[in-house]
């Protein structure tokens, strides 16, 4: 998945700057190498407006699993009884257990809740980068057609910026969204994210 990650990413910013450049060319402006392309906001912007959406989607996920169930689905915990993941964790007997479980308090009770909170803290840091790329891409163009630039916290306040940022987030939840309800019916022999082939439509969870 890294690994795909880093290929696209690059390729994305290929794609980018030979983009921007053409934008330039276009206009009359310097083009720039791709060094100075990676520090722009076309790019900073492009990159931390998906990112944005997709940390808020996963955090999202993890967090509402929580708390609500789909009958059917394996991606949800079961209506009834108690789970493995619902147990708490002080009351474990396991030598193999993460050192943070034992030492309880405040450390324990942060990291029974670590991976909301970290998911949720890159979409808050993608998000303000997402905000600060567009800024700088923004005033750019502003500059362009005789305006003035903006600064992260006025481009906030833009349709612009919450037109990116709504027009990732609803795709994310839909596609969230579909796996769940998709998956009490459809099946993918060896995937984790379906139930058994044989499995009834009726059968929640995994197991």
């Amino acid at each position: 998945m890294f690994g795909l990650f880093a290929g696209f990413l690059l390729c994305m910013s290929l794609a980018g700057q030979r983009e921007y450049n053409e934008d330039q060319t276009e206009h009359g402006e310097q083009t720039v190498s791709y060094a100075k392309y990676v520090q722009t906001g076309h790019f900073v912007e492009a990159v931390f407006e998906n990112w944005e959406s997709e940390f808020l989607q996963m955090g999202g996920f993890v967090l509402l699993t929580v708390f609500l169930f789909q009958k059917g689905s394996p991606e949800s915990k079961k209506l009834e009884g108690d789970e493995p993941v619902d147990e708490d964790p002080r009351d474990t007997d396991r030598d193999d257990a993460p050192w943070l479980v034992s030492t309880g308090g405040v450390k324990t009770w942060v990291y029974e809740r670590s991976l909301s909170i970290v998911l949720f803290a890159l979409f808050f840091l993608s998000f303000a980068l997402h905000a600060a790329g567009g800024a700088r891409e923004y005033s750019s163009e502003q500059v362009a057609h005789g305006g003035a630039e903006v600064s992260t916290l006025a481009y906030l306040k833009t349709s612009r910026f919450w037109f990116e940022s709504f027009q990732n987030w609803q795709s994310e939840f839909l596609a969230v969204g579909a796996l769940v309800v998709l998956s009490i019916y459809l099946r993918q022999r060896g995937s984790p994210e379906s139930k058994p082939v044989a499995a009834a439509h009726a059968e929640t969870g995994t197991e």
